[in-house]
């Protein structure tokens, strides 16, 4: 993919009294991309959506907007919008003048105003509610006039600060469907800030995930779910399970890692580490299966005995716990009714199975 970075971040710092919020920020959003800063409270993420937006200074550094730096820009003539959590949509006001808001100081005649606003309301898909009033709206529709209102001057990039945190499941999930819709069909840049995994996973083209003021990793969602490079991001994006491991052999591209309770297993990398070097092996609870029977000696292969188990729907969880590890084994399957039955017998021996390829190294902090 050729490079064309529509807002780019150059060493930008921020500190609030001894917390260093921002910690020398420095990496690019490309044009046209939906683009998910992920992490903990108190990571830095909104913070830096704030300063962008002009709300807040940095101690440091420059952002950059199509090229042109925008720090000593005002708020409003900076060529971004943003869309806040609680929505601010204003109570005095109907739907149409919400929209509209944003156009009273534009030049534009009240027929091309109306007609930009009715346009907003197709494409929001809430044609024949601008006279109601915010009180009037449910949650999903104040959210979509407040999309609205921060689209109509059509920015060239969009800030979104967790807009659908205050909106109940299925409602969220049928919202974050509509906006990455909406993001494809307008072309315009979406910098979206959420500490939820799932819905970074779902919307965005690539994910920044930041904690204690540190960008850690950009990549893709599925990068970042298959192959995380750290410690952290493997534990913050889903489940994981964790062992510790040191390496004993290295030969060619493949390392041989003495493994706590698992024992040996070869690990394809391009990493050439030293042998004694303390790594971590990391298994998805999705890439590990149980079986009731002992498989052949020859596979890569654990016993243990079933603990409590967790009823998902269309997967469970399943606790199994080894030999010499305090923490148990998390597995998730998808529920097989007859497995199931037999796996309810809590303390069953079982064993875990898993392949090579799924196993993912990561160096020790």
């Amino acid at each position: 993919m050729t490079s064309d970075p529509i807002v780019s971040f150059s060493n930008v710092c921020k500190q609030f009294s001894k917390i260093k919020a921002l910690d020398n920020i420095k990496f690019d959003v490309e044009r046209g991309e939906f683009f998910s800063i992920l992490g903990p409270s108190g990571c830095g993420k909104t913070t830096l959506l704030r300063i962008i937006a002009g709300f807040e200074a940095p101690d440091s550094g420059e952002i950059f907007v199509d090229g042109q730096p925008i720090l000593n820009s005002p708020p409003n003539r900076r060529p971004v919008n943003m869309v806040f959590q609680n929505y601010a949509i204003f109570p005095h006001l109907n739907v149409h003048a919400n929209i509209g808001f944003g156009l009273r100081k534009s030049g534009l005649s009240r027929k091309m105003s109306n007609k930009k606003i009715n346009e907003m309301l197709e494409l929001i898909k809430l044609p024949g509610f601008g006279n109601r009033r915010s009180n009037q709206l449910s949650g999903g529709q104040r959210q979509r006039v407040a999309l609205a209102r921060a689209l109509i001057k059509q920015p060239k990039v969009l800030l979104l600060d967790e807009p659908l945190g205050a909106l109940d499941k299925k409602l969220r999930e049928q919202m974050q469907i509509e906006l990455r819709i909406l993001q494809k069909e307008l072309g315009i840049t979406f910098i979206f800030v959420t500490h939820d995994q799932e819905e970074a996973l779902t919307l965005s083209d690539r994910i920044a995930v930041m904690s204690n003021g540190k960008v850690i990793e950009i990549a893709t969602p599925s990068e970042l779910y298959k192959s995380p490079t750290s410690h952290f991001v493997a534990n913050f994006i889903g489940s994981m399970n964790f062992f510790k491991g040191r390496v004993t052999e290295s030969i060619d591209k493949e390392l041989k890692i003495l493994v706590e309770t698992l024992g040996d297993v070869i690990i394809k990398s391009e990493t050439s580490l030293k042998i004694g070097s303390e790594v971590w092996i990391a298994i998805r609870p999705e890439n590990l299966k149980i079986l009731l029977d002992a498989p052949p000696k020859n596979r890569m292969q654990i016993g243990g005995f079933l603990g409590p188990l967790a009823y998902m729907g269309d997967r469970s969880n399943y606790y199994v716990n080894i030999s010499n590890r305090n923490e148990p084994i998390l597995v998730s399957l998808q529920n097989d009714d007859q497995f199931r039955s037999v796996a309810l017998n809590s303390n069953r021996r079982v064993w875990l199975e898993w392949s090579k390829e799924s196993l993912i190294l990561l160096l020790k902090d």
